[in-house]
């Protein structure tokens, strides 16, 4: 929201993505794809406006993978230990928990045109019984181990151009994914047969070694005095590979619809959906990677001032299908602070 106390300016209101296009990009794509983290922590606030100038957003988000899933379903531990991935037993991981800490700067050059800049912090734990466990236990030499990490992980500089329309309602995005973020972690391993250190999955790396290229557009209007809507794609591409990896092609679907009527606070849900291929190399797991997910997320932004606001959302599955067994999340949790300048 623009100020606690204004009833709608449409002018400046509807160009919102002077700031959502930092917002909008799923932690999926991040790290750990490989693992089943296609979850998206998307959001939307529409009330920034397109002035000129800085804004910054902290967000925090929680996400806890700890439901074994195979295609639509849940499967126990035991399930999936007895299914072969590539004439391999199938790794059975027990939980990864993910606290992504997000700084983002945005800068407006004019109303066309403007520059954003994402940079998470990740907090990782994982815990894995390996590929020889039947489910309970860990078998020997299954490469089971504990690991946690924490660092930064991989930047995105996003450019867009608002321009087409008088409103700035309509606009496309463009940009990049740095491996700013390690990918060669290690962990010791919790085998009493292999003890030391052994490399962290790729798929939990806090980067992924690889620069993407990213693409988007986005629209949105009101439907009238009250209420108004979005709607967002984005598709992002690794250009190339690092040590026998690529991560697998995701794209995001996002649809929003907010509630203006109240000057004390602004109630949001959305639809995201989000399609992530395979990961592929040598040092990938091409098989227990990628799906479609399909998430509901009600949340709600405060304004605390005319240049602060918080907001809060809870991101629920509708629909989670993933190619071979992977941990997903039974909801995501996220908490932000932004500043105007």
């Amino acid at each position: 929201m623009a100020t606690p106390s204004r009833r709608r300016i449409r002018p400046a209101v509807l160009p919102l993505a002077a700031f959502s296009v930092i917002a909008l990009f799923p932690h999926a794509a991040l790290a750990c794809a490989s693992c089943g983290c296609t979850l998206s922590s998307d959001w939307d606030n529409l009330g920034l406006g397109s002035s000129s100038g800085l804004k910054m957003d902290i967000r925090y988000d929680y996400l806890n993978q700890n439901q074994l899933r195979s295609g639509s379903s849940t499967i126990s531990p035991g399930a999936a230990s007895r299914i072969s991935n590539n004439g391999d037993p199938q790794e059975v991981e027990k939980y990864t928990r993910n606290n992504y800490l997000t700084l983002g700067l945005d800068y407006s050059i004019n109303p066309d045109w403007g520059v954003s800049l994402q940079l998470p912090y990740i907090l990782r734990s994982h815990s894995t019984l390996g590929t020889a466990s039947d489910g309970v236990t860990p078998g020997d030499g299954g490469g089971q181990y504990d690991s946690r990490t924490s660092s930064i992980g991989d930047l995105k500089i996003i450019g867009r151009y608002q321009g087409f329309t008088p409103e700035h309602n309509f606009g496309l995005m463009f940009g990049l994914k740095l491996p700013t973020g390690s990918h060669t972690d290690t962990a010791m391993s919790s085998d009493p047969g292999a003890p030391g250190p052994v490399p962290i999955d790729r798929g939990l790396q806090p980067g992924t070694g690889t620069t993407d290229a990213i693409l988007g557009a986005y629209y949105m209007d009101t439907l009238n005095k009250d209420w108004d809507y979005f709607v967002q794609g984005i598709v992002q591409k690794a250009l190339n590979s690092s040590d026998q990896y690529r991560p697998g092609d995701g794209a995001n679907l996002n649809l929003g619809l907010r509630y203006m009527g109240n000057a004390d606070f602004t109630p949001q849900i959305q639809l995201n959906v989000r399609r992530v291929l395979h990961d592929t190399g040598a040092d990938a797991d091409t098989v227990s990677t990628g799906g479609t997910l399909v998430y509901l997320s009600p949340g709600v932004t405060v304004p605390l001032s005319q240049q602060i606001s918080v907001y809060g959302f809870v991101q629920l599955p509708v629909y989670q299908k993933v190619n071979g067994v992977q941990l997903a999340p039974r909801y995501t949790a996220t908490l932000g602070m932004r500043y105007s300048f």
